[in-house]
C-alpha cells in the first residue's frame, strides 16, 4: 500500500469520527504571497489560503509516522547491533557514556529549541514577502549556529576527560577517546535541525522523516563494516554516529536549495545584531530551561529507581521504550506538522482556523492513543512477553517491566496531548508558557515519585510521571485559554465529550478479549516465543477492532455511517474510471 492511499485512509478515518468535512481556508485573513515560485503552500497565486487542511495534516502526519515509525524499528536493529557487539561489558558504557555527553547538549540546542523558536519566526519573514530579508535571516542564523556549535564541539572535545570523570569510568581512555570521535555529531545534527525547520515552514517533511532512518542505518553498516579495522567496535559504531548525523544534515539541505532558500556565511557581528536571531535567542532560552529540567527530570527519576532495587531501572526503561515507540510515531509525527500551520495561522491572525486545527489534531491524538492505552493495558504482558523475553528476561523482569507499563500507559493520552498543546504556543512565539508548565511538571513528578517509590517501587515512579503529564496538561489548557484569540468554547466541550466516547467504546470492545484470550493463550501455548504471544495478540487486536467498530454501527454513528458512503463513492469512481 503507497504512502497516499494510507494518507487517504487516515484522513477519511478523521473525517468520519470527527463527524464533519475538512473545511478549506477561508478567504477572510488572508496570507501575503510568499514565494509563489518555490511552492511553499503558503499562499496561491488567486490570494486563497492554501495551508494544508484538516484532512492534510493527518494525511502528512500519517506519512511522517511511517517514516517515524521505520526510524524506530532500525533504532531497534541498531541497540540489537549494539549487543551484539559489545553486550553489556565495559566497553559498552564506555560507548553509552561517551554518546550520552553529545546526545545530550543535542536535545538541549537543537531538536527542540531551533525547531520550536525558529520555525516562528521564519514564518514571519515568509509572510512579509521580503526575499532579501528572508535571506538576511537564513545567513545570520546559519552564521551564529555554525559559531556556536563549533565552540561547542570545540569546548566539548577538550573538556571530554573532565566530564568522563564524573561517570567513573571504567575504561576511562576509551571513553574519553569516543566522546572526542563523537562530539561533532551534535554540529551536524545542529545544523540538521536548522535545515529541518526551512522545510517544514514550506510543508515538506519526508526529508525531515528521512534522516534518522539514514542515521541507523549508517551506523549499523559501519558497525558491521568497520569492526574489523579498528582496535574495538565501540569505535567502528562511533565512527557510524559521525557519519549519520553528517549525512542526516547534508540529505535535507538540497531540499532547502529546491525552496528557493540561499544563505552564506556573514560577518559575525552582523549575524548577532540581526533581529530574527535575537528573536531566536529570546525564544530559545525560556525553551533550554525547560529542556534541562526534562533532563535533570530524567537523571533524578534514574537515581531513585536505583535505589529501588535491582532491575527496577531496566523495567522502566523498557516500559518506556514502548511507551515512547506510540509516542514518537504518531504524537511527535503530528506536532511537527502541527507547527507550521499554526504559526502561519497566528501571524495572520486566522484565529477561527488556528481553533479548529488545534482541536482536530486534540481528537486525533485522542483517536489514537485512547484505544491503544485499553488495549494495552489489557495485552501489556504478551506484549512485554513476545518482544522482549528470552533467557536474560525472566518471569521477574516481565513482572517488573508490566508494573511499570502499566502505570506509564495512562500517561500516554496526557504526554501525546503536551506534544500537540505546545506547538500551540511556539507558533505564537511563546515559549515561555510551556516552559514554566514544564518546570511545574517537573517539580510534581520529583515530589511524586520520592513518594511512590518506596511503597510502589518502580511502578510509583511510572505512577508519578503519569500524574506529572497530566498537570503539565491541565497547565497548558489553563495557560492556553487566558489568550484572548484562542477561544476553543463549544469545539473544546466537544472534543471532551468525544474523549468520553471513546473511553466508553474501547471499554466495552476489550471486555470479549478479556475472557478470549485466555483461551486463544492456552491454544496457542508452547509453539515459540513469536507464536505463543504473538498470534494471540495479533487475533485479540483485530478483535479489538472489529468490535470497536461494531459499537459504533450499533448506535448509528453518522461517522462510521460518513465513512461506508465516503469509501462507497470511492469504489464507484474508480469503477467509472475503469
Amino acid at each position: 500500500m503507497s504512502i497516499h492511499r494510507i494518507g487517504s485512509f487516515f484522513k477519511m478515518v478523521y473525517k468520519v469520527f470527527m463527524g464533519k468535512k475538512v473545511e478549506g481556508a477561508g478567504s477572510a485573513g488572508t496570507v501575503p504571497e510568499a514565494a509563489n515560485e518555490n511552492n511553499s503552500g503558503l499562499k496561491s497565486v488567486s490570494g486563497q489560503d492554501s495551508s494544508p487542511s484538516a484532512g492534510s495534516l493527518v494525511r502528512q502526519g500519517s506519512a511522517l509516522s511511517l517514516l517515524t515509525l521505520f526510524s524506530r524499528i532500525l533504532g531497534l536493529v541498531r541497540e540489537m547491533t549494539k549487543a551484539s557487539f559489545l553486550g553489556t561489558s565495559a566497553l559498552s558504557d564506555a560507548f553509552s557514556v561517551a554518546f550520552l555527553l553529545p546526545n545530550l547538549f543535542r536535545r538541549l540546542f537543537a531538536e527542540g529549541s531551533i525547531s520550536v523558536a525558529f520555525i516562528p519566526t521564519f514564518k514571519e519573514y515568509l509572510l512579509g514577502n521580503d526575499r532579501e530579508k528572508t535571506r538576511e535571516f537564513l545567513s545570520c542564523i546559519f552564521t551564529f549556529l555554525s559559531f556556536f556549535v563549533t565552540l561547542m564541539v570545540m569546548a566539548g572535545i577538550f573538556a571530554a576527560p573532565l566530564l568522563v570523570r564524573l561517570f567513573g569510568m571504567e575504561e576511562f581512555d576509551e571513553t574519553v577517546l569516543l566522546t572526542r570521535i563523537m562530539f561533532p555529531f551534535l554540529g551536524f545534527m545542529s545544523l540538521a535541525a536548522l535545515f529541518q525547520g526551512v522545510l517544514n515552514s514550506f510543508h515538506v517533511f519526508t526529508p525531515s522523516g528521512f534522516a534518522p532512518i539514514l542515521l541507523n542505518i549508517v551506523t549499523i553498516l559501519c558497525t558491521y563494516g568497520l569492526s574489523r579495522f579498528t582496535q574495538n567496535p565501540a569505535r567502528a559504531m562511533a565512527v557510524g554516529i559521525l557519519a549519520g548525523g553528517f549525512l542526516s544534515a547534508a540529505i535535507q539541505f538540497p531540499f532547502v536549495l529546491k525552496q528557493g532558500q540561499r544563505f552564506v556565511f556573514t560577518n559575525l557581528k552582523r549575524a548577532i545584531n540581526n533581529p530574527g536571531t535575537r528573536k531566536v535567542l529570546r525564544l530559545i532560552s525560556p525553551t533550554i530551561i525547560g529542556m534541562a529540567a526534562y533532563q535533570l527530570n530524567d537523571l533524578v527519576s534514574t537515581a531513585l529507581a536505583r535505589r529501588a532495587g535491582e532491575g527496577v531501572v531496566s523495567s522502566l526503561q523498557y516500559s518506556l521504550r514502548l511507551q515512547e515507540l506510540i509516542l514518537g510515531v504518531f504524537a511527535v509525527s503530528i506536532g511537527t506538522v502541527l507547527l507550521p500551520n499554526l504559526a502561519g495561522y497566528a501571524k495572520t491572525s486566522q484565529w477561527e482556523i488556528f481553533n479548529k486545527r488545534l482541536v482536530s489534531a486534540m481528537n486525533i491524538i485522542a483517536l489514537i492513543t485512547i484505544p491503544i492505552t485499553v488495549f494495552s493495558l489489557m495485552q501489556g504482558q504478551n506484549l512485554i512477553r513476545l518482544l522482549f523475553q528470552n533467557r536474560s528476561f525472566d518471569e521477574t523482569s516481565v513482572k517488573l517491566t508490566l508494573s511499570a507499563f502499566t502505570f506509564h500507559m495512562p500517561g500516554l493520552f496526557f504526554i501525546a496531548l503536551n506534544r500537540i498543546l505546545a506547538p500551540a504556543f511556539y507558533a505564537q512565539s511563546d515559549t515561555k508558557s510551556p516552559s514554566f508548565a514544564g518546570i511545574i511538571s517537573f517539580a510534581a513528578n520529583i515530589c511524586l515519585a520520592a513518594a511512590f517509590v518506596g511503597p510502589f517501587r518502580g511502578a510509583g515512579i511510572a505512577l508519578a510521571l503519569s500524574l506529572a503529564s497530566a498537570v503539565n496538561t491541565v497547565l497548558l489548557l489553563v495557560f492556553l485559554r487566558k489568550n484572548p484569540n484562542i477561544a476553543l468554547g463549544s469545539a473544546f466541550s466537544s472534543a471532551m465529550i468525544y474523549i468520553v466516547r471513546l473511553l466508553i467504546i474501547s471499554g466495552l470492545a476489550i471486555v470479549p478479549i478479556y475472557f478470549l484470550s485466555p483461551l486463544l493463550m492456552t491454544f496457542f501455548a508452547n509453539n515459540g516465543r513469536f507464536i505463543s504471544y504473538g498470534v494471540p495478540l495479533i487475533i485479540n487486536a483485530l478483535i479489538y477492532i472489529i468490535l470497536g467498530v461494531g459499537l459504533l454501527a450499533l448506535v448509528r454513528d453518522r461517522n462510521l455511517l460518513g465513512l461506508v458512503n465516503m469509501l462507497k463513492k470511492k469504489r464507484g469512481g474508480n469503477e467509472d474510471r475503469v
